[in-house]
């Protein structure tokens, strides 16, 4: 017991180390998995030593709660109301990857077994059992990654929905086929014969493992339906999981015992059943998604870490070559399912060529498949193991950013562009001819800006207005803004209708890269909508309250943001004088009357003190006269 707390305590650490680590693999584009994996080959028996092959196999019992995790997360996405209206092109597709996919790579992997050293000397028997695990773990797709890299570029679309429903569907039938062929495979390789019988109990099985994940999503709901605190939620979903794996290998025990044979329901599949349960027929989406995803980075780092330190480096480095034509394989065969699958939906000639790219990353489903291969078939599964998980990881480098570009090639993404080099004039960009837009104009250009506005009004006396610059316009579209050159703008400020408002914003964040996008708010349910395009929204509800509040805590400093000192201000400013690079701030030469209260960096606020040194683009905020700091904005 003593040894096992302190192997656990350990890992722990490990763990620990490897999700700070594993950040660094996202400032090349690489996901976290990639990053966690590394770290636990790294920390494994064959470098480090840190994670010994005695505390993998003694840390076995994380695989089976992270497994049934990642089935939960899988089949947590699957929720059915959110897939109409594509539903003819998604079943095709998957038909293309879950058939044409797993019956190719079967075949061709059969008939390549004489050239894999492990497979080389097997029997007629073994070398299909192995090749259909192959095929079934070739399927397997990362709606993970899928829904991380739609977010990330705001993708939407027909192109879009399909993708994500087929990654979604093919993985929770990926189950259903690993249950399938995992029996046939276990089977073959016994070297028992095939009877009538053994198909039915196979179907037995099944029918059974999907009852079983019925009546856990049933658990589950039960249990979301009180009023608990939310880790203790989460530790109970943890806990059935690791209680379905408790009881498949308990019932399979007994059957041998009772029966005389092994009666197999699979841990996985009555998960996923679980989860989508749970999902779809009960009223407790929102609370189990949010256990999903308050869990999932801690059972993500401790997977794929342990994973990683499992690991056989010594048979990796033999078959590196293998691992190389099995991922070619599994490419070529998934192109002629996408292509398949496409034709038969009638969709687009563009669509048929790219429509494979949305499926090639893989992560936990599939990972978690060959960790049960490995476990139940000691003989080869070192092997089998080590290439599988070669293959994987090439899929995690080249996946991403081949879902990126189809995703833009078809015309979907909506990312934000590239922010515009500050060209040393301060622009603003006012949507909405009003009282306070005029104010807010008058104000900017008594502190140095250059100010547009821009209105959709026919009736404006020139002369009233002489003082601005104000442009008429007819709608609100790409058109429009290239003709008002909103790309100079360093700030565009929407002051119309909240539909009018966002159409605005989504504008100048998809083809302007504005720096800073601030909105006035009518209705609060728009919050989000705004907030999720990164704007500075102003609800006139609440802000003259939290105005008051602040007056009442901090008057002095309030009234110096504020501009109501008329010697005081302060402001943002961007470092893009290659001069201030690396440059600690206890170095930096500034007039006695200002003050560095904070420095941005890439989004974060940095806790800055004398010795914080300034990189090109941080946005430093200062506090001074109006005199020095147009001295400290020379400077920067």
């Amino acid at each position: 017991m003593n040894n096992i707390l302190i192997i656990l305590i350990g890992f722990v650490v490990v763990a620990t180390a490897s999700g700070n680590i594993a950040k660094i693999f996202l400032k090349f584009k690489l996901p976290l998995i990639t990053g966690f994996l590394f770290v636990g080959i790294i920390s494994g028996p064959y470098v480090a030593n840190l994670i010994t092959k005695e505390s993998v196999h003694e840390l076995l019992f994380l695989n089976d709660i992270s497994l049934a995790f990642i089935a939960f997360a899988a089949g947590s996405e699957l929720y059915l109301k959110e897939l109409r209206g594509r539903f003819k092109s998604i079943s095709w597709m998957t038909f293309g990857q879950l058939v044409v996919t797993f019956l190719l790579s079967s075949i061709i992997v059969f008939y390549i077994a004489d050239y894999i050293p492990f497979m080389k000397e097997m029997d007629r028997n073994g070398k299909i059992a192995i090749s259909i695990l192959v095929g079934t773990i070739f399927v397997a797709r990362s709606p993970s990654s899928a829904i991380a890299i739609i977010n990330e570029l705001r993708a939407k679309g027909p192109f879009t929905k399909t993708a994500i429903g087929v990654t979604v569907i093919t993985d929770v039938f990926v189950i259903i086929l690993f249950t399938i062929c995992f029996s046939i495979a276990g089977t073959l390789i016994s070297g028992t014969e095939f009877k009538f019988i053994t198909i039915f109990i196979l179907f037995i099985e099944l029918v059974f493992s999907i009852l079983f994940g019925v009546l856990a999503g049933k658990l589950m709901a039960f249990f979301m339906s009180f009023n608990l605190y939310g880790s203790l939620k989460t530790i109970l979903v943890l806990g059935i999981g690791w209680g379905v794996y408790g009881f498949a290998h308990l019932l399979g025990e007994l059957s041998i015992s009772k029966l005389g044979f092994h009666f197999y329901v699979e841990p996985l599949l009555i998960s996923i059943i679980a989860s989508f349960y749970t999902i779809n027929y009960t009223n407790h989406r929102q609370e189990f998604i949010k256990v999903i995803e308050d869990a999932g980075p801690l059972i993500y780092i401790m997977f794929f870490t342990l994973t990683g330190a499992s690991v056989s480096l010594d048979v990796l480095e033999y078959y590196w070559f293998i691992a190389i034509v099995l991922f070619l394989i599994r490419l070529i065969t998934m192109i002629m399912g996408s292509f398949s699958g496409a034709s038969a939906a009638g969709e687009s000639n563009l669509f048929m060529r790219i429509g494979w790219m949305p499926y090639v990353t893989q992560a936990g489903v599939s990972l978690g498949l060959v960790t049960v291969v490995a476990k139940a078939f000691p003989e080869w599964g070192v092997e089998f193991e080590a290439i599988l998980i070669a293959v994987i990881v090439l899929n995690q480098f080249f996946g991403p950013p081949f879902f990126k570009w189809s995703i833009t090639r078809m015309g979907e993404s909506h990312a934000k562009a590239e922010t515009p080099v500050f060209d040393g004039v301060r622009e603003a960009l006012i949507f909405g001819l009003e009282d306070q837009s005029l104010s807010l104009a008058k104000t900017l250009q008594e502190h140095g800006w250059k100010v547009k506005i821009a209105t959709m009004r026919d009736d404006i006396k020139r002369k009233r207005f002489q003082n601005y610059d104000i442009v008429t316009i007819n709608n609100y579209s790409l058109e429009t803004f290239q003709q008002l050159k909103a790309t100079r703008a360093e700030a565009i400020i929407a002051m119309q209708t909240d539909i009018e408002n966002l159409k605005i914003c989504e504008i100048a964040y998809e083809h302007c890269g504005t720096k800073d996008l601030i909105v006035r708010l009518h209705e609060h349910s728009n919050f989000e909508e705004f907030q999720k395009l990164g704007a500075l929204i102003v609800e006139p509800s609440t802000s003259i309250v939290n105005l008051l509040f602040h007056f009442v805590r901090s008057p002095i400093a309030t009234s110096i943001l504020l501009g109501m000192e008329g010697h005081k201000d302060a402001v943002d400013i961007e470092v893009v004088n290659t001069a201030m690079q690396g440059l600690a701030l206890r170095d930096l030469r500034l007039p006695t009357d200002v003050l560095v209260l904070s420095v941005k960096r890439g989004g974060n606020t940095v806790i800055s003190h004398g010795y914080t040194r300034l990189r090109l683009g941080d946005q430093v905020t200062i506090v001074g006269s109006a005199e020095s700091i147009e001295k400290v904005r020379l400077k920067f």
